[in-house]
């Protein structure tokens, strides 16, 4: 295995981008909805979407949310409320807030241009390092090189990279190292092979769990790969500690005639579901009780089935308590909507689906 060495000190192996250039043309993926296009405002949704996501679950959003927002004018002009309800469903509802003020950005001050380069990318809301070098190699060629968790995988075995992501130094190494990668003379599209290599060699190869090394374009080049090592990369410290939560929801509906109303809060600005609507929360079972207006007795609360929800740091486990109350009945905050207008309201997953099967 032949290479350079860098100035980390990391020998870099020779022909690595050529290869993976050649190896994504013929061998990667190439059906998925958002590839073949150079349209920023494509790649960026998409890139977004992709973010701690599924390809799978992108997969059926990417159309949906195009075919209501076409373009970063469109999206820009839209009310918030309207594209938390095309999240629904996506989670990490941050990156809908800031797509929503980044388009919002490129219109005011860029003319509803996406800037070019990623260096100017990287200052608008909600792009970081990774997503701003993906439009800029997919859509100008720029070389640059992405660095997501899926990169960061392939390259920390491609090159046995045994420094701590713990470390916000550690990834700093690791970019540099991903830089010296880049192909030499790219031409045409090759930064978009490139860059598309890497992910589909992350996605479909070298996975978090029995990566298929045999069938490896590079295993050749790849240190850890070569000396059946690579369960043991990347290496992270830092693990993930999960917290196991009970909410218990209190479900307010009330009918106007043949309609059915329902009392939904917006969440703070902070925190699980930031900012969609939701029905109010509650810590304990009595708390929730406690707060049924009017002094409703308990014994007309239905009790549903609970309802288990995994979030990055928290398991939930979500008690929904449904009363059916009189219209004029409310809680502090919030107001009621009709059940057909929530289709256009910012709701949590879980919450859309237990709403969409109530009893009668």
């Amino acid at each position: 295995m032949s290479g350079a060495s860098t100035a980390a000190g990391t020998t870099v192996p020779v022909g690595f981008a050529e290869r993976l250039i050649a190896w994504q043309r013929v061998a990667g993926r190439h059906g998925l909805p958002w590839q073949g296009t150079r349209d920023p405002y494509r790649v960026w949704l998409s890139e977004v979407m992709l973010q701690q996501t599924q390809v799978s679950t992108v997969r059926d959003y990417y159309p949906r949310f195009l075919a209501r927002f076409p373009d970063v004018t469109t999206l820009a002009q839209a009310a918030p409320d309207a594209v938390m309800a095309m999240w629904s469903g996506l989670g990490y509802y941050s990156r809908a807030r800031n797509l929503h003020r980044c388009a919002q950005v490129v219109v005011a001050d860029h003319g509803g241009v996406f800037p070019a380069d990623a260096r100017t990318l990287e200052t608008l809301p909600g792009i970081g390092a990774s997503t701003a070098a993906a439009i800029a190699a997919f859509c100008h060629g720029e070389r640059i090189s992405i660095l997501d968790g899926n990169v960061r995988r392939v390259l920390t075995r491609l090159l046995a990279f045994d420094g701590d992501l713990a470390s916000a130094t550690q990834q700093r190494v690791l970019w540099h190292l991903a830089q010296s990668l880049l192909p030499a003379h790219p031409r045409g599209d090759d930064m978009a092979a490139y860059t598309q290599g890497l992910m589909d060699l992350g996605a479909t190869l070298c996975t978090r769990s029995r990566p298929a090394c045999p069938g490896c374009p590079v295993l050749d080049l790849c240190r850890a790969g070569s000396e059946g090592v690579a369960a043991q990369f990347p290496v992270k410290s830092r693990t993930l500690k999960r917290r196991h939560e009970s909410w218990w929801l209190l479900v307010l509906r009330a009918r106007v005639g043949e309609v059915s109303q329902i009392w939904l809060q917006r969440r703070p600005v902070r925190g699980i579901w930031a900012g969609l609507h939701c029905t109010p929360v509650f810590a304990s079972e009595a708390e929730a009780l406690a707060a049924v207006p009017g002094g409703r007795s308990p014994a007309v609360v239905q009790v549903l089935d609970p309802v288990a929800h995994s979030l990055t740091h928290r398991e939930l486990r979500l008690h929904p308590l449904l009363l059916d109350v009189s219209a004029g009945m409310s809680l502090a905050d919030g107001r009621w909507w009709a059940m057909r207008e929530l289709q256009d309201v910012g709701l949590p997953a879980p919450l859309r689906s237990l709403l969409d099967r109530l009893p009668d």
